[in-house]
Order: C-alpha cells, then structure tokens, then sequence
C-alpha cells in the first residue's frame, strides 16, 4: 500500500460529502449547505475546510474560494471500511458478513445482491487463476 491515505474525522466527511456530491463548491455553499442541514456556524465550517487543505484532501482555488476534492470518495471509503473491519472484526471479512447475516436486517434485494457480488468475485477469481 504505497500511498497514504489521509484520515478524515466525521466533522471533515460531512465537508466532503457537499464537495463530493457537487463535483466541487464554494466555500459559502457548504457553509450554508450544513448550516441549513445541521445547524453549524459559518466559522465552524470553514475551519474545517482549512483542516481538510492541511490534510491534502481539498484545494481551493479562486474566484469565490471554489473547493475541490483532491481524493475520491472510493479511497475514502475503502480505507474507512478497512480500519472498522480491523478495528471491529479481527481483519476478517467473514465476521464481518457474518454478523451482518446474523442480525436479520437484510432484505431479500440486499441478500441477492450480495449473493451477486460473490458471484462475481468468484468470476473474476478464476479467471484471474485460470
């Protein structure tokens, strides 16, 4: 794993998320985006908007302190998922699904899809191996 992922607390995702989801905005916009979602102060917002330039996970650029996402929401996510797994589950995935099968909250849909998805990677294993 040669890069390093940057570590996001759950204050800066949520800066993310608005930058993510727009493909880039301004300061202003998210400032006002989670004052209306969440009730933060301007201020409160745009320090965590420098926080997350420290961290390389934003540019700003002018006019209007336009905000950019400099690493995906992909990366972001899988080292997240990654860091719970070890955290939570050992390093095992199959804690992981099985305490998700164990609690009986999947639909029959979310069931299927995942049955899909192994389908999959096994399709994509023996492929790769064969």
């Amino acid at each position: 794993m040669g890069e390093e992922t940057v570590k996001l607390f759950d204050s800066e995702l949520k800066v993310m998320d608005i930058i993510w989801k727009e493909g880039g905005a301004t300061a202003k916009y998210v400032a006002d985006t989670l004052a209306r979602e969440i009730g933060w102060n301007k201020n409160t917002t745009y320090t965590l908007i420098k926080r997350c330039i420290k961290k390389g996970a934003i540019q700003r650029s002018e006019p209007h302190f336009m905000c950019q996402a400099l690493i995906p929401k992909e990366k972001v996510q899988e080292a997240e998922t990654n860091a719970l797994i070890s955290k939570l589950y050992d390093g095992s995935v199959d804690k992981l699904f099985a305490s998700l099968l164990g609690s009986k909250k999947l639909s029959a849909g979310e069931i299927q899809s995942l049955k899909k998805m192994v389908d999959e990677l096994e399709q994509k294993e023996s492929v790769q191996n064969g």
